[in-house]
């Protein structure tokens, strides 16, 4: 078994053996630090991918925009008929409204020191928040001034945050506080199903996802009592990109389908071309004796989240040629061995070492694509067009 925290162990991954033709390196983008490449055909199509499967089974798709954080991406979604989203914080959800959009899951445990914010949010648009804590519930009642939507969180096994399904007391208790405020309404049951990416292979991610559901039909279940239309959603990547079968299920929250990773690959979830970013990096320096490459792209560019590969190397990034702002496979024994704040060294084979020059740019497919998109200030496109992003601002 392997855990999701900073380093990540896969034991089932494929090794891939492929021919690739190096062509003299040739991208219209004038690249002098590391830049976050994103392609925009392959992110609609993840995007068409996801609406396409919520459609297909009927259920509301509420995509989470932590992964790409864009109001022009936010767009996107529009394009596809998308009209409510998730988002991690308060300041997120201020910079989406900004961009238009009014039906705003905050998927984040209250924090009830923003509250002057949280109900300048529920003034104009239509807000929800999570409950997972009487005291949390009772100082909204409280402290709200407008109408807001609820979704009673459940911890369906990741263990991070929410109520245990079997919790009935305070599940109950929260239920009747919200039945008789007139500042709540509970939207639905919902929970995140983290520990997915803990799955070996993928009928242990499909056994994760139906016991969440099975987990949350019970809870729904007391909570139709006090509110009969309540619904049941669901958010995480890994099952909703598997399942075909989400009876039971009212709602969909995934967020990193929207540019999917290496993390996701190995999983088993996408394939190498649904991977829509890349951080393009500068070759700056060789270490011949050991085969090193040396590229300005860090930690604080990458973040230091790492998997391990089936020959037990810790990766932090697998390494793809550039051209015209396209991508292939990514080279054969070739990673990002270790991270400091600004370097990064790659480990590769004698081969490539000769044909990567310093001076060169080369790409990197993030292991966690959240937090790099997350570090970094924008985007580029194969047209050298930027994308902004949200920034955080403490």
């Amino acid at each position: 078994m392997y855990r999701v925290t900073n380093s990540i162990k896969i034991q089932n991954i494929v090794e891939f053996s492929f021919t690739f033709t190096f062509k003299k390196y040739n991208f219209s983008v004038n690249i002098q630090i590391p830049t976050l490449l994103l392609d925009e055909n392959k992110c609609r199509q993840n995007i068409h991918f996801m609406t396409d499967k919520a459609s297909r089974n009927k259920i509301n798709f509420r995509p989470h925009f932590k992964t790409h954080q864009s109001a022009e991406i936010g767009s996107w979604f529009k394009d596809s008929g998308v009209s409510g989203i998730t988002v991690s914080s308060v300041q997120m959800a201020t910079y989406f409204a900004k961009a238009g959009w009014d039906d705003i899951l905050i998927a984040f445990p209250v924090n009830i020191l923003e509250i002057s914010n949280i109900n300048k949010l529920a003034q104009n648009i239509n807000l929800h928040l999570l409950l997972e804590s009487v005291e949390s519930t009772k100082f909204l009642i409280a402290n709200l001034k407008f109408k807001t939507g609820v979704y009673l969180k459940i911890d369906t096994g990741y263990h991070r945050t929410g109520l245990l399904p079997e919790n009935d007391k305070d599940i109950l208790k929260i239920l009747s506080l919200v039945k008789n405020s007139s500042k709540l309404k509970l939207t639905g049951v919902l929970t995140h199903a983290g520990h997915a990416y803990d799955a070996q292979k993928k009928e242990e991610i499909l056994s994760i996802h139906y016991n969440s559901i099975n987990q949350l039909l019970k809870v729904k279940k007391m909570a139709s009592e006090y509110f009969p239309n309540c619904i049941l959603s669901i958010g995480d990547t890994p099952t909703s990109s598997l399942a075909d079968d989400f009876e039971g299920v009212d709602e969909i929250r995934p967020g990193n389908f929207v540019f999917y990773d290496i993390m996701q690959y190995y999983l088993g979830i996408c394939n190498y071309d649904q991977i829509a970013v890349a951080l393009a990096c500068p070759v700056v320096a060789k270490q011949r004796s050991r085969n090193e490459i040396v590229i300005y792209g860090g930690a604080v560019h990458l973040s230091k989240e790492s998997i391990y590969n089936a020959k037990e190397h810790k990766i932090y990034g697998l390494i793809v040629k550039l051209q015209n702002g396209n991508w292939d496979k990514p080279l054969p024994g070739t990673y990002i061995s270790s991270l400091s704040q600004e370097h990064g060294i790659i480990k590769t084979t004698e081969e490539i070492f000769e044909q990567i020059k310093i001076g060169e740019t080369i790409g990197v497919l993030p292991v966690h694509s959240c937090l790099t998109a997350n570090l970094m200030i924008n985007y580029t496109t194969k047209l050298n067009r930027k994308i902004s992003k949200f920034r955080f601002n403490s």
